[in-house]
């Protein structure tokens, strides 16, 4: 029987639901500070408010969900503040954002130096490899929220970045005949581990070795790439009409950008992390649905930029491609089959 997101829990459609009633109620404080004018306020990948001046401030908050989960089984704890620092740098770059500091948020149910300090050291990387400084914090001990004889938590964190309105690349000048350049990723990075954990331990143990992955517990806690750097540099050199983070919700994430049509027919072979959790019983649309299948990340340009924007994912040892194109009719098409 094929196992869905919506078996564990996730009902992805419930879930967009819930957030368009969120942003209809948040939408009412938008106007409340006299010195910021809300740019984007709901349904992007980050905030965007104007300050006096004229510099755009763009603020994100994130968190590395149930990865933490693996984390503990493995007693591994130095690589998930990496995920906690891309999952949000890689969000705020997507309207054009400079990260400039960072903050994060460790809730656990009982205080453990050791592991903090493993968990902050990756967060230290990650900050690192994004250059953006980690100005605060917040350590919460919170035993009768937080269930577990041995070590649980939480880990999330927020990103302020700055632009200006010229900078500012919100989807808007998406056009028919763009092309969608698809970026690397290292594996599962920070979604769906739902769904992964429901099927691959089913079948496998966190520590059992599987034929072209490796160690299951350690492939699933490769660490989230952060594409900062080359993307923001592909911003300044080239023309660029959209970016995408591909995370929760996989694919159907390009529609945030514009309602227009996303047609991929030119991606990478399933990566073998992938095509275990599909051997275990997750079809294939649903796949694509909740994974990013071995793309992180997507840039749409004119079909004259993406040889340059190839050149400096590769000056940064990222492998890219063209996965795709922008087509007229409405909706995300893989292998001409509509899955948003």
């Amino acid at each position: 029987m094929a196992i869905t997101y919506k078996d564990v829990g996730i009902d992805i459609k419930k879930i967009k639901q819930s957030q368009e009633s969120i942003g209809n109620l948040i939408a009412s404080t938008h106007r409340l500070q006299k010195k910021a004018k809300t740019m984007s306020g709901f349904g992007h990948y980050a905030g965007i408010v104007e300050i006096p001046g004229g510099t755009l401030l763009a603020t994100h908050t994130d968190g590395v969900g149930t990865k933490v989960m693996i984390a503990q089984m493995m007693k591994k704890y130095d690589t998930v503040g990496i995920d906690c620092v891309a999952m949000n740098v890689n969000d705020i770059i997507c309207t054009g954002a400079v990260p400039i500091s960072f903050v994060d948020y460790i809730a656990a149910n009982k205080n453990d130096q050791k592991i903090f300090n493993q968990i902050v050291r990756g967060l230290v990387k990650g900050a690192t490899i994004a250059q953006v400084p980690i100005v605060g914090g917040e350590t919460a001990i919170l035993p009768d929220l937080i269930a577990g004889k041995n070590f649980s938590f939480d880990l999330a964190g927020m990103v302020v970045g700055i632009l200006n309105k010229k900078e500012m690349i919100l989807g808007d000048k998406i056009k028919t005949g763009d092309v969608i350049i698809g970026i690397n990723s290292s594996g599962l990075h920070s979604n769906g581990y739902s769904l992964a954990r429901k099927a691959l331990l089913s079948k496998y143990s966190i520590r059992e070795k599987i034929k072209s992955v490796g160690v299951l517990g350690d492939a699933l806690l490769a660490p989230t790439e952060i594409y900062v750097r080359p993307v923001l540099q592909a911003i300044k050199e080239c023309n660029i009409h959209g970016l995408a983070h591909i995370t929760g919700g996989a694919f159907t994430k390009l529609l945030r950008l514009k309602k227009t049509g996303f047609v991929l027919d030119n991606l990478p072979d399933t990566p073998p992390i992938f095509q275990a959790i599909e051997d275990c019983g997750v079809e294939k649309d649903e796949m694509y649905k909740t994974f990013n299948m071995g793309i992180g990340f997507c840039m749409i340009a004119p079909k004259d930029q993406a040889e340059k924007i190839g050149q400096i994912f590769k000056k940064y040892r990222f492998s890219s491609r063209q996965i795709g194109k922008i087509v007229e009719k409405k909706g995300v098409y893989i292998n001409k089959i509509r899955i948003a």
